[in-house]
């Protein structure tokens, strides 16, 4: 922020921008709008002649004023930003001008109010306490958790707009793939000016935060701590094992849900009245089964759905453009059909993590229902991680460790069933081993099921840790005594060996201080 000049007026500071006079306890809000009027002006020029020096860029980036939902007649005109300039756009703007910008229409039509924010109610909801926490102006630190698309970028760009509306506050965005140390640094000693000078607060808005190693995200502990920014982190991994523990207890965490249908359905009619998009009217119109396909496929995603529309409408435009007339000479229509969103909204992955909790999920969830007995459950998981590209090995080797653990001696058959399957795998691989898999979880979540060998080994387990003083030594009956000197100190003396008894033979195999214990019924105590 360019440094302020005092005039001579005790109570008086001079804008850097147009250098006229302005009361301390205005000149923030004055900034705010001189700031966005310097660079609205610069790039809505269309002349090539030089009208005096260019302005100073601000640090922050005029952020685009998304349009408000169509259907009033006296909808005031709105601004987008396209690679990097700002256009005016009234409500009647041809929609192929808006669907030829470079910039995504995920981003053009990105909310600026919770009234056009669907789909999070039970974050920021009438009753919700982040609710209350807006409306006041007093804003956490948070972390926002969520999956791809589900609106935590934007929730941190109304929290942000919300704030700046009154000139006490800031937002800046990093992004921890591209951000360096060094940067963040240098926002925090600029946020620490802001606040000594100005008695302003900033907003550090950190997308993909979990990005940010353990040292990175140190950096942030003292001045949130001391309310030099208000921290809000985007992750879409889980914050208890990606975010440092210590900066974790200084936030708030908002998991937000992965969108619905019905939510998804909300906003492709906003973006489709926006754009003047009619549903089955003329010019440009869309089937509603269109719509109703992007909702569904999207998989919660809005990102993916709002430009899997854009590239339809895009694609269709494109298709017509060396027609424009139809034979009568009237405006040619365009119709987007169910076959075009889906041809450009392909299904070709699911959401899922490798590295991630998802991962963790979804293989609980099988192995929950393979002890469940469901074979359609334990089917399904294991499509949902096959398909989101996991290992089929990894599968294969848990499916190895349920044969054991729950099925058991119930059909000791279970075992060698899964081993056979890990083989098979490793012999032939993706895609055609999925089959195999699938034959292993059918068998293993019909097969009988028993935790006996498991809960008795756990036993053994905790006898071994909760023994206090040296562990017993081996029974010398149990010994061997392949030396004469081993024998002569009675290793193996009255060893009573089993095949040369017609009838079971009554000899002590544990130690005399666990003799009689049976760890099939035998409950551990902590002592």
């Amino acid at each position: 922020m360019a440094e302020l000049m005092t005039s001579a007026a005790p109570d008086s500071v001079q804008c850097p921008v147009c250098f006229k006079d302005f009361k301390s306890a205005t000149i923030n809000g004055h900034l705010d709008v001189c700031l966005l009027k310097g660079v609205t002006d610069t790039s809505l020029s269309t002349t090539t002649e030089e009208s005096g020096p260019p302005l100073k860029k601000p640090r922050i980036t005029a952020e685009a004023v998304p349009p408000s939902p169509a259907g009033s007649e006296n909808q005031r005109s709105q601004t987008f930003v396209s690679n990097g300039q700002m256009l005016n756009t009234t409500p009647g703007l041809s929609p192929r001008t808006l669907l030829t910008m470079v910039k995504p229409l995920a981003d053009m039509l990105r909310p600026n109010t919770l009234e056009e924010y669907f789909g999070q109610s039970k974050v920021v909801g009438q009753q919700t306490l982040l609710r209350s926490l807006l409306d006041s102006q007093e804003i956490p630190s948070l972390i926002l958790w969520g999956p791809p698309g589900c609106g935590k970028t934007t929730l941190a760009h109304i929290i942000a707009s919300t704030n700046k509306k009154n000139g006490t506050a800031r937002f800046v965005p990093l992004s921890a793939t591209s951000a360096s140390t060094n940067e963040v640094r240098e926002v925090i000693k600029q946020a620490q000016n802001e606040l000594r000078l100005c008695k302003r607060k900033t907003i550090l808005f950190i997308d993909e935060i979990h990005r940010f190693n353990k040292s990175q995200q140190d950096t942030f502990l003292p001045h949130v701590e001391c309310g030099t920014v208000t921290l809000i982190g985007a992750t879409t991994e889980n914050p208890s094992f990606q975010v440092n523990a210590a900066l974790l207890s200084r936030c708030r965490v908002l998991v937000l849900e992965k969108l619905s249908v019905e939510a998804m359905g909300l906003i492709l009619d906003r973006a489709v009245a926006t754009l003047g998009i009619r549903v089955l009217g003329p010019k440009i119109y869309i089937e509603q089964k269109a719509l109703d396909t992007i909702a569904y496929l999207c998989d919660g995603d809005a990102r993916t759905g709002l430009n899997s529309l854009q590239l339809a409408v895009q694609a269709q435009v494109s298709s017509t453009r060396q027609n424009l007339l139809a034979q009568d000479g009237s405006p040619q229509e365009i119709l987007v059909k169910e076959e075009h969103v889906k041809e450009g909204l392909q299904r070709s992955h699911i959401l899922y993590d490798r590295a991630g909790e998802e991962h963790y999920n979804c293989i609980s969830a099988l192995h929950k229902s393979l002890r469940g007995s469901h074979e359609n459950a334990a089917l399904y998981w294991l499509g949902r991680m096959l398909e989101g590209g996991e290992d089929p090995l990894y599968v294969a080797r848990r499916l190895v460790r349920f044969a054991s653990e729950d099925v058991g001696m119930a059909d000791p058959s279970a075992l060698p069933q899964a081993v056979s399957a890990f083989q098979a795998c490793h012999f032939i691989g993706m895609p055609e081993c999925e089959v195999i898999l699938a034959q292993c979880v059918v068998y293993l979540a019909r097969a009988p099921k028993s935790v006996d060998v498991y809960k008795a080994y756990a036993n053994v387990k905790a006898c071994l840790r909760n023994h206090k003083g040296p562990l017993p030594p081996v029974p010398l009956h149990l010994r061997n005594a392949p030396t004469k000197l081993m024998k002569q100190l009675g290793y193996a003396k009255g060893y009573k060996y089993n095949p040369a008894f017609s009838a079971p033979v009554e000899q002590e195999y544990l130690p005399e201080e666990l003799r009689g214990i049976d760890f099939f019924t035998w409950t551990p105590t902590d002592s």
